[in-house]
C-alpha cells in the first residue's frame, strides 16, 4: 500500500504540532507550510526534526502562505498530498476586533484558494484528496440552543466567527458542488501546555506558575463569567485524522460536552499553587470583546456514534497538565533569574522543548524546501 501523504497549513502551531506526531506515528509523510518570518516559529515541532541529509526524512517544511494562491498550486503538485488539513488562521478572536481585514482575508479567502487548489489539483492528477477544514465552535456565538449540535444555527459574534462561517459554507459548497471529499471539524475549545500565552487558559496557568514562583505579581484579565468547553488539543487532532478515513465526508462538532466558566479555571489553577487568585487579579476593559459570546457547550454525540471518538482528557486533568508544565517551565526561569539572567526575556524555547538539544539556525534553514 503506498504511502498516505499530508499537508498541513498551520503546522506550527499547537493544533499543528499534535496532528503532526500523530501522523508520523501512522506511517506517513508530512509536509508542513510555514510562512515566511525573519524568526524561527518552529519551537513546537523541533522534536519532529529529522535532518533531511539523514535519511528517510518524514516531515519537510516548506513555506507559503494561503493568501498566495499560486504557491498553494505548486505545493500540492509538488507534495501530491491524499490527505490536507487546513489549520492556518488568524486564530486570536479578541485580536479579531483589531484586524478584520486581515482575519477575514486570512481565515476566509485563505481558505477559499486552497479548497480551489484542491480541486484543481484532484482534476489534474486524479488523485481524491481528502479536504479537512478547521472550524470553529465561535461560529455558533450568540448561542440559540445549548447544547449546540451539528444542525445548531451559527450566529457569529467576532469578525473571526464571521471568516470562519464563510469558510465553514466555503467547505460545504465545495463538497457538494464538486464533489470533493471535504469535512468540517466543529472544534469546541481546545487546549494543551503548548498553547499560545495569550489565549486565556495559558495566560492563567502561566501567570499561576509565575506568581507561585515571585516571577510576576498580578494578573490581567477580562470577561470572568464566560463559559467554554475546554479539552485536550491531543485529543482533538485524532478526531481530525478519523474524519478523513470514513467513506463519506461530513462535518462534525468535536467537544467535551462540559462547560466550565474562567472563574472556575482560576480556582482550579491557582488552588493546585495554594495561592488565592483574587489576590491577584485584575480586570482590565481591554480584554473585554465589543460582542461578547457567553456560553459555548458541545454535543459531539455525531463523533461519538459515527467516527468513534471520545475525550479522554477531562478539565482538571487538562488544568493539572498546563500547570505542572509552567510550574516547570517557571522553575527555569527563576533558576535563571537568580542567577543574575534579569534582562529581557529568558525563555527561549516552549517548555515541552527546554530538555532537548537546540538546532543551529543554519541546520533549521535545511528543513525548509
Amino acid at each position: 500500500m503506498p504511502d498516505k501523504t499530508a499537508l498541513i497549513t498551520g503546522v506550527t502551531g499547537q493544533d499543528g504540532s499534535y496532528l503532526a506526531e500523530l501522523l508520523l506515528e501512522k506511517g506517513y509523510r508530512v509536509h508542513g507550510v510555514v510562512r515566511r518570518a525573519s524568526v524561527f516559529t518552529t519551537q513546537r515541532i523541533e522534536h519532529l526534526y529529522r535532518d533531511p541529509h539523514s535519511g528517510d526524512v518524514r516531515l519537510r517544511l516548506h513555506y507559503g502562505d494561503l493568501l498566495d494562491a499560486i504557491c498553494l498550486r505548486r505545493l500540492l503538485n509538488e507534495v501530491r498530498p491524499t490527505e490536507i488539513y487546513n489549520l492556518a488562521a488568524q486564530s486570536h478572536v479578541r485580536t479579531s476586533f483589531d484586524e478584520p481585514i486581515h482575519t477575514a482575508e486570512v481565515v476566509a479567502i485563505g481558505t477559499l484558494n486552497l479548497l480551489e487548489a484542491a480541486r484543481d489539483y484532484r482534476d489534474e492528477t486524479g488523485i481524491n484528496v481528502r479536504f479537512y477544514q478547521a472550524s470553529s465552535s465561535e461560529m455558533y456565538g450568540k448561542v440559540i440552543e445549548t447544547p449546540q449540535t451539528e444542525r445548531t444555527p451559527f450566529y457569529p459574534r467576532s469578525p473571526y466567527a464571521c471568516a470562519k462561517v464563510h469558510a465553514f459554507w466555503q467547505t460545504v459548497n465545495y463538497r457538494e458542488a464538486y464533489d470533493l471529499f471535504a469535512c468540517n471539524g466543529i472544534l469546541f475549545n481546545h487546549e494543551s501546555p503548548r498553547r499560545g500565552e495569550t489565549f486565556v487558559t495559558r495566560k492563567v496557568t502561566r501567570a499561576a506558575a509565575r506568581i507561585r514562583f515571585g516571577l510576576q505579581d498580578a494578573l490581567y484579565l477580562g470577561n470572568l463569567d464566560a463559559r467554554r468547553d475546554w479539552g485536550y488539543a491531543g485529543d482533538f487532532v485524532e478526531a481530525m485524522w478519523r474524519m478523513l478515513q470514513q467513506r463519506r465526508p461530513d462535518d462534525y462538532v468535536i467537544a467535551t460536552g462540559q462547560t466550565h466558566s474562567v472563574r472556575e479555571l482560576l480556582d482550579e489553577a491557582f488552588g493546585i499553587v495554594g495561592l488565592d487568585w483574587s489576590k491577584h487579579v485584575r480586570i482590565d476593559p481591554q480584554y473585554f470583546r465589543p460582542t461578547e459570546v457567553d456560553l459555548l457547550l458541545g454535543d459531539a454525540s455525531k463523533a461519538r456514534s459515527q467516527l468513534g471518538w471520545t475525550p479522554a482528557v477531562a478539565f482538571k486533568q487538562l488544568v493539572r497538565m498546563m500547570m505542572d508544565a509552567d510550574l516547570n517551565l517557571a522553575r527555569q526561569e527563576r533558576t535563571l533569574f537568580d542567577a543574575g539572567y534579569r534582562e529581557g526575556n529568558i525563555r527561549t524555547a516552549p517548555v515541552e522543548q527546554i530538555a532537548l538539544p537546540r538546532r543551529s539556525s543554519a541546520e533549521a534553514l535545511t528543513a525548509v524546501t
